[in-house]
């Protein structure tokens, strides 16, 4: 009875393995995987092990026919999404390259064997990409999720790499005791938005550049005491109005645009910022950000094609942001 159960799993992990839509096992097939793992059975056993798996929900399908089989037909992820999830880990930086390997290696298993052969041939690893090389990132990602959720002080160093004029290169740590609040994912690198108690805002650090990272017995500080926010930190809202990361004081920005990026500020500010026209070639817009100076290189970045009239402040760091650009060319 024991070898029927343990044949019965086994056929359900050799269609994992070896099966999908375009790779169909015979009954022949799997008999002979499962000698290969010392059980003997007869073509009958097999059958009746597929209406079993079948019958607790495991969808494998049967093909009739010359060239049928059966096959896995419906898994966990489908391959696209498994594609997906792989690019995701190649890109993002804030993984290292071991951790990488790793990961990609798991997400191989959620397929099948030819299915993985072939799809991670087809993946571009851009081998030049910046890969953290922090291993303790993972823990510290762990452990600051426990600290946010139980609403306790963290303390860490904070290491910045430093080049001087001849690139010779050296690191500077730092200690920080913080109260966190949350992880965000932006801009291909994972922050800490978080309050340092010297100062009555928020800031927002990598977590690859931590180390030694440790959970305190302390209270974090009230996060309405620091921010606009009164009962939780809405990392949503946080999040839409960083430009860069750059954390700086909340404005009602007006814009007036070229016609050509109203596509391109319903992306970055959602579908609901209001389009008015100014004239025959531009829209004026209002939109919610952080006076910095990550939002103004993002304004700069389209040139003539934005006018900020309001706040006069941010307005004023555009117009000295370009004189200095201006000033580096013309000297």
């Amino acid at each position: 009875m024991q070898t029927s159960k343990l044949k019965t799993l086994m056929i359900y992990q050799i269609l994992e393995q070896y099966s999908d839509e375009n790779h169909l096992l015979t009954a022949n097939d799997i008999m002979e995987y499962l000698a290969k793992r010392g059980i003997v059975c007869e073509r009958k056993s097999i059958y009746n092990d597929i209406l079993a798996l079948n019958e607790i929900g495991i969808d494998v399908m049967c093909v009739k026919g010359r060239q049928g089989g059966y096959f896995i037909a419906s898994r966990k992820f489908q391959l696209p999404e498994v594609m997906l999830l792989i690019d995701a880990v190649t890109s993002a930086g804030f993984i290292t390259p071991k951790k990488t390997h790793s990961l990609i290696e798991n997400l191989k298993s959620l397929m099948s064997e030819r299915e993985a052969e072939s799809m991670v041939s087809r993946v571009y690893v851009d081998s030049s990409a910046a890969k953290c090389t922090n291993e303790e990132v993972y823990i510290i990602i762990d452990n600051l999720h426990g600290a946010i959720i139980s609403k306790r002080k963290v303390t860490f160093k904070y290491r910045r790499r430093n080049v001087d004029v001849e690139n010779n290169k050296r690191y500077t740590e730092k200690s920080f005791t913080v109260s966190p609040y949350a992880l965000i994912w932006k801009n291909d690198h994972y922050y800490l938005v978080c309050n340092n108690k010297k100062y009555d805002n928020l800031m927002n650090l990598r977590i690859d550049r931590m180390k030694k990272l440790e959970i305190l017995d302390k209270p974090v500080r009230p996060v309405n005491e620091v921010s606009p926010y009164e009962n939780e930190f809405d990392a949503q809202d946080y999040s839409s109005k960083m430009f860069n990361m750059f954390s700086g004081e909340e404005c009602k920005a007006t814009m007036i645009c070229a016609l050509h990026l109203q596509e391109e500020m319903i992306d970055r500010f959602g579908s609901s910022i209001p389009l008015t026209v100014y004239d025959s070639e531009h829209f004026q817009t209002t939109v919610d950000a952080m006076v910095s100076d990550g939002f103004v290189s993002w304004i700069m970045q389209y040139g003539a094609d934005i006018k900020i009239t309001s706040p006069p402040q941010l307005a004023e760091m555009v117009k000295a942001k370009a004189l200095a650009i201006a000033d580096v060319y013309n000297s």
